[in-house]
């Protein structure tokens, strides 16, 4: 349960602690200003980074693929493995993860266990064989409402600065490019069989409606979590972070501060991350 003796101690005010550290890694839809509707929340509790290791039109993506090099999973892991190593530097760390995010965290903490305390998997691709990315088309064809629709369950919950946002990038080729290299580069990674090496606390997440990552394999794969929980959030699809941030934002804070946390926690322990909330 949640150890609410202790997070009074603290985090009451004016009194000083070095916070846990907790990593944020983006998918491939989304970039890390994605977190926007979860950083203002977490940042109360923990000592938060997102590392951009998926800049599209970045110089370091750009200058492998004129390498003739792939932008792969491997490329990714080790690439944030220098930003840790360089900028945190104060392991183990707590990773949140979405989506392609989450090839990216299975991965690291399959190569780097000591460095990694706990894992939030929220619809993580490489779970299966094959990989459903409508995604690819919606970019393709500059359609932003393919992308939308692949992406979320209720369009209703996209914020309009995230469309301004894949307005902009649809017209940058740079950006297009760099996106479609990256997804050449990782569709086929499949991080099943690394399940078994990542013996840390993980949850895995899913959105029952998401049209990428099939919950059926997500389910099944999360059994072979040797410490692994499993939950399915109805009516959301593939960026629960996005879709469903009042739930998700505490689930996430219950499974990385509780001594015993539960994939179906109670409202009452969901509120205990934050006392004041009006429901």
């Amino acid at each position: 349960m949640f150890n609410w003796r202790a997070w009074l101690q603290v985090f009451r005010r004016g009194h000083y602690a070095r916070r846990q550290p907790v990593i944020l890694i983006n998918g491939l839809a989304e970039q890390a200003e994605s977190w926007f509707r979860n950083l203002p929340f977490w940042r109360r509790y923990f000592d938060v980074h997102t590392p951009n290791v998926l800049a599209y039109d970045g110089p370091a993506l750009h200058q492998r693929i004129d390498a003739g090099e792939p932008v792969s999973v491997d490329y990714l892991v080790e690439q944030l493995h220098l930003y840790l190593e360089a900028f945190v530097q104060t392991p183990p760390y707590h990773f949140v993860a979405a989506s392609l995010g989450g090839k990216v965290a299975v991965e690291y903490a399959a190569r780097y266990p000591e460095q990694v305390s706990r894992l939030v998997l929220l619809c993580p691709s490489g779970m299966g064989d094959e990989e459903r990315l409508p995604i690819v088309e919606g970019v393709r064809r500059s359609d932003l409402k393919a992308l939308v629709d692949s992406v979320f369950h209720n369009p209703a919950r996209v914020d309009v600065r995230l469309l301004d946002y894949y307005r902009r990038q649809f017209a940058n080729r740079r950006w297009r490019s760099g996106l479609l290299r990256t997804i050449r580069g990782t569709m086929d990674h499949c991080v099943r069989d690394r399940l078994r090496d990542v013996t840390l606390p993980t949850l895995l997440v899913s959105g029952a409606q998401d049209r990428i990552v099939d919950p059926a394999h997500s389910a099944t794969a999360a059994r072979l979590l040797p410490k692994g929980q499993y939950l399915e959030i109805p009516q959301c699809g593939h960026a629960p972070q996005m879709e469903k941030p009042w739930l998700v934002n505490r689930l996430v804070l219950h499974f990385l501060t509780s001594e015993r946390p539960s994939p179906r926690p109670r409202l009452s322990q969901l509120l205990l991350s934050n006392p004041n909330t009006i429901l």
